[in-house]
């Protein structure tokens, strides 16, 4: 029974230095590592990775290829999306009608009645 207890505590102050030794710079894990191979970065990942080019502080980025949109086609994208917000609201109070008709109630949207109670208005 003492030599069991023995065995025991040397087992348990190896496991103890064996762990204690990951924290080391000169631990046989650490060491073993330092053993294997550099693997190759995949070829999408050489493929995405830059140069190391980047712009110094002060001088400012090169022109953009996409041009800005002109007053004309700004125009038109503005009609564009107040023509899809009337017909978003339309169907709004379409569909609130249609719930009065039923007696169920549906919930407000932005800028219709927000922070009012259910058939509140």
């Amino acid at each position: 029974m003492d030599s069991a207890r023995h065995v025991l505590r040397a087992l348990a102050v190896a496991g103890a230095a064996l762990t204690a030794a990951c924290s080391a710079d000169t631990s046989p894990l650490r060491l073993a590592a330092a053993e294997s191979k550099p693997v190759p970065a995949p070829d999408f990942v050489a493929q995405s990775r830059t140069s190391g080019d980047y712009l110094p502080v002060g001088i400012s980025a090169p022109k953009r290829p996409v041009r800005a949109k002109s007053a004309e086609s700004q125009k038109a994208l503005e009609a564009e999306l107040e023509g899809a917000r009337n017909r978003n609201e339309a169907r709004g109070r379409a569909a609130q009608g249609a719930a009065r008709g039923t007696g169920t109630s549906v919930g407000h949207g932005a800028g219709q009645g927000a922070g009012k109670g259910a058939g509140s208005e």
